[in-house]
This record gives structure tokens, sequence and C-alpha cells, in this order.
């Protein structure tokens, strides 16, 4: 039985930026672009209260809560903050599948303090994380990667929850069908007319009607009724590529989703200098709010030389897509691929 800890930190960007700012903690506070069609890319939890919340536009925010304070963001500040949390990850295992900044999942089953038990394991990573950088983390405590997610959440902020294998059937059985992740409201809205509402109510349905209609993905929610997830822990250098995605709460056309590439730009870049990789390939992904999926990639022969370049290329991609201005998006993407050893590259380059 795998032991899977997911680890998402508690309103992250708002977090880091309220340390160095103390007298704004219990003020609404979001970090979004002075730009006029902002949208929030983090909401504190004061300003949660207000029903604020990512991905909301400003000029919504402020009609909700007109004394919201607005700060913009520093990702080159969040990306070293998530460096030193990944750094408190690999004390405990290798085996670490980074989300986004701010989450991750950790296979913990054979882990290189030879704790067993997982529980502990978590407590003390939350333990060092608020140590090393006074910031809180949420943690979920499962046999697979689904479960474990979902529990992170149980308790926000800065809580714990544990799934034992034997607390496994119990848990689902209740359990409501939007808190599993890619259950958004095109899904909830099919689940509802089919009269689901539970994983519990999943649990009746035959696998094969599931999957007519809602495709590859019912046969994963035939499987999460189960309480089942095989997917593995995917550490980062066995990747094939690189990519990073954000899903919105809600629905964003192309200009509003314009404030969110740098910051998919700025994780996906830090990954390949990271990993000290360099990439020829750039991918594109939007998903309609129908679910269909748009893609556009190029590759070159030479490998990108900067971020600068990487931006370019995605903005030169988003223009050949045609996209109508009225398209809706639910999620956006950028990947990179093509991908081979920096010093390789400069050993090629010396030939």
């Amino acid at each position: 039985m795998r032991k899977i800890i997911h680890i998402d930190m508690d309103a992250f960007y708002a977090s880091v930026e309220l340390r160095s700012r103390p007298e704004l903690q219990y003020l609404p506070v979001v970090i979004a672009s002075h730009h006029p069609r902002a949208v929030i890319a983090a909401a504190s939890y004061p300003a949660r209260e207000f029903g604020l919340r990512s991905a909301m536009s400003m000029a919504q925010a402020r009609k909700r809560c007109p004394q919201v304070v607005v700060l913009e963001p520093n990702f080159a500040l969040y990306r070293e903050v998530s460096s030193q949390i990944h750094q408190i990850f690999q004390r405990y295992t290798s085996l670490i599948e980074p989300l986004s900044l701010d989450e991750a999942y950790l296979d913990v089953t054979e882990n290189l303090q030879g704790i067993p038990s997982a529980t502990e394991v978590a407590m003390r990573i939350r333990a060092e994380i608020f140590q090393i950088t006074g910031l809180t983390a949420s943690a979920g405590v499962a046999p697979n990667k689904f479960l474990a997610k979902i529990a992170s959440d149980w308790h926000k902020p800065n809580g714990i929850c544990v799934i034992k294998p034997s607390q496994v059937q119990q848990f689902i059985q209740d359990l409501a069908l939007q808190k599993i992740p890619g259950v958004g409201k095109v899904t909830q809205e099919k689940l509802k007319s089919l009269n689901l509402s539970t994983l519990g109510d999943l649990q009746h349905i035959e696998e094969n009607l599931l999957i007519h209609h809602f495709g590859k993905y019912g046969k994963r929610l035939f499987l999460f009724a189960q309480g089942i997830d095989e997917r593995p822990v995917q550490a980062e250098r066995e990747r094939q590529q690189i990519s990073k995605e954000i899903t919105f709460d809600d629905d964003l056309n192309l200009a509003e989703c314009a404030t969110y590439w740098s910051g998919l730009i700025d994780q996906v870049w830090h990954s390949l200098v990271k990993k000290q990789y360099v990439a020829r390939g750039i991918s594109v992904k939007l998903k309609l709010k129908n679910f269909q999926v748009l893609q556009h990639s190029k590759s070159f022969k030479q490998p990108l030389e900067s971020k600068n370049d990487l931006e370019k290329v995605l903005q030169l991609l988003l223009h050949e897509m045609h996209i109508p201005a009225q398209d809706q998006f639910r999620l956006i993407g950028v990947g990179l691929y093509q991908l081979s050893p920096a010093d390789e590259q400069v050993q090629l380059s010396l030939l």
C-alpha cells in the first residue's frame, strides 16, 4: 500500500507578500496586476470572506469589496520561496511531483528518514515549512493521489487530514462529486442530470455508461468511485516534457487570460533551468468551457536562448490560432519539449 502526501500552501502568493507587510494581515488582500482587465492571481483568507477568489476579474472584485488591497505579483520571490519548500521535501523523499509553485505530491512509502508513519512525515514537513519560511501548509495523507489531494483541502488553512486505507470506503461514500479534481461546472451539470451527486452514487453506475457520457474521464470517475487511483507520483526528472497549466474558477476569454501567461512562462523556464536542460519545442494549450482542447506548437533547429524567446513564440502561437474574442476558457497551459541536457548542447556548439 502506497503512502502519498499532497502538500498545498495556504494562499501562497498572498501569504508570501504578507510576511513583509504584517499590517495588511487582517485586510482583504489580492495579488493582481494593475492592468484594466486584470484578474486575481491569489486572494488572502480575509479577501475570500468577501467572495474574492483566483481568476475573478478585478472589476468584479472591487464591486464586492471596494476596500480591497491590490499587490503586484512578484513571481521571482514566489519561486525562491517555493525552492526553499522543495528543499524540505527532498529531505524526506526523492519522489516529488510538483503541480505548481505552491503544491506537490510526495510518495513517502519508502522515505529517506525511515519514518513508518506518513502522518508523522506530513506533520514534520509542515512544521519545517513554518519554521523556515513562516508560512503555513495544509496536507492530505492517503493511499493514492486522488484522495490525498482532496484531503489536503479538508481542513484548510493550516490543517492536516489523514485517510487510512480502512477509512477509504467510508470517506468516499458521501463525497460530493464537485470535490473531485477535474470536475468543473460542465461535468457537474452533466452528473446532476444523471441524478449523481456523490461518489457513493457513482458506485452503482456501470463503467461503460460513464465512458459513454464522459469519454476517458468516465473510466477515471469509475475507478475514483471505488477509491482507486493507480497513478504514480512522477518525479520531475522522469518527465519527457515540462509543462504548467492553470485551471480557472470562472471561464475567461483570451484577453482575460493575458495576465496568467507570464506566470506559466516563469514556471516552465525555471524548471528548465533547474534541470539544466534546453528546449527546442514550445506548445500552448487552451481548454474551452465545453472541454474542447485547442493546441498549437512549434519546434526549432536551435534551442530557445531566453525566457524572452519563449514569450515571443507563445504570442506568435496564440496569434496563429486565430482565437475568436468571445471564446471562453477554463484552463490554459504552456509546455516545453524536445528537451536535451544543456551541457550536451554546449559540447555540440564546440564541434
